[in-house]
């Protein structure tokens, strides 16, 4: 029987060539394994039993991270789901095992999700009207390009400049390679394309960073901290007392579109979740009906306030 070590390397390959997975996701699933392996002493692939991944489920249930603070429902789960899908790999290469649905995930608590008021929103992206400086142009049309596409701030940042502001459609990678589609708001291509007409360099990014010298130098493309760093900014121009980042942006898009009758599916199409699961959790702060029921049928036999 082969051993299980040579055959984690195989799976972490194949994960990376045949599931066009990133060299980082690679390098998390390698770790999660590895501990489980070191933890159990497993040596093949017999050693994977119900009885070892309980163990290990109660060693990752006690242990603490750098905090001193127990891990997380959500970080067990990642090495659990590393686990199933290994196991569920060795299956369909022949190599008999456990069947991976008796191994259970841990229960986790929905996700709450962090959104800002409308309002505020609409103050956040009005913040730099006005302003004809470069750097004032750039972040207002990043400010509507997340807001328009949902797009995570990395996908933001590996952005180039060459896209079709007619069409207002670009073809974004995510996470996994995969390919999807997002759309840009009138708002959005005429930001753009103002800022665009501003720049008078080459850099094939979009979105670039802007030296603080009187003559502004172009610095290459965008990072994900000065993005973050210009959200603050503005926040706090556009008179918001809270933490403002580009992850809440995407949040925002997708409640906008839910609270305006898009169903569940094409929200996780334009987000690019690869499970509805993850859509989901945006439903309990955008679900209507619920409250439109509320306001029909409770208390519908008590008298008004009395004034």
């Amino acid at each position: 029987m082969p051993d299980i070590k040579s055959l984690l390397v195989d799976y972490l390959n194949y994960l990376e060539v045949e599931k066009n997975y990133s060299p980082k996701t690679r390098e998390n699933y390698g770790r999660y394994l590895s501990l489980f392996l070191k933890k159990t002493n497993a040596k093949n692939p017999k050693d994977l039993s119900l009885s070892s991944i309980q163990d290990f489920r109660l060693f990752l249930a006690r242990q603490k991270n750098k905090k001193g603070e127990p891990f997380k429902k959500s970080t067990q789960s990642y090495y659990i789901i590393a686990l199933r899908n290994f196991i569920r790999y060795l299956r369909t290469h022949d190599i008999q095992g456990i069947a991976v649905e008796k191994i259970e995930l841990p229960k986790t608590p929905m996700r709450q999700i962090d959104i800002i008021h409308y309002e505020d929103m609409e103050r956040l992206l009005r913040a730099p009207e006005g302003r004809t400086d470069i750097r004032s142009l750039r972040d207002h049309a990043i400010l509507e390009t997340l807001f328009s596409t949902g797009l995570r701030i990395s996908e933001l940042c590996s952005l180039d400049r060459y896209i079709d502001l007619h069409r207002g459609e670009i073809s974004v990678r995510g996470k996994g390679n995969k390919l999807r589609v997002v759309f840009l708001s009138e708002n959005a291509k005429h930001l753009i394309k103002k800022y665009l007409e501003k720049r008078g360099d080459p850099d094939p990014a979009l979105f670039v960073s802007i030296g603080k010298a009187k003559v502004p130098k172009i610095l290459g493309r965008i990072t994900p901290r000065a993005i973050q760093r210009l959200l603050i900014t503005w926040a706090k121009k556009a008179g918001i007392d809270r933490r403002v980042t580009p992850h809440q942006l995407r949040h925002q898009f997708a409640t906008d579109l839910l609270m305006n009758g898009a169903d569940l599916r094409s929200v996780q199409e334009l987000l690019g979740h690869q499970n509805i699961s993850t859509t989901q959790v945006y439903t309990h702060v955008t679900n209507k009906a619920l409250r439109e029921i509320h306001t029909t049928f409770h208390g519908r036999r008590r008298k008004s306030p009395r004034t």
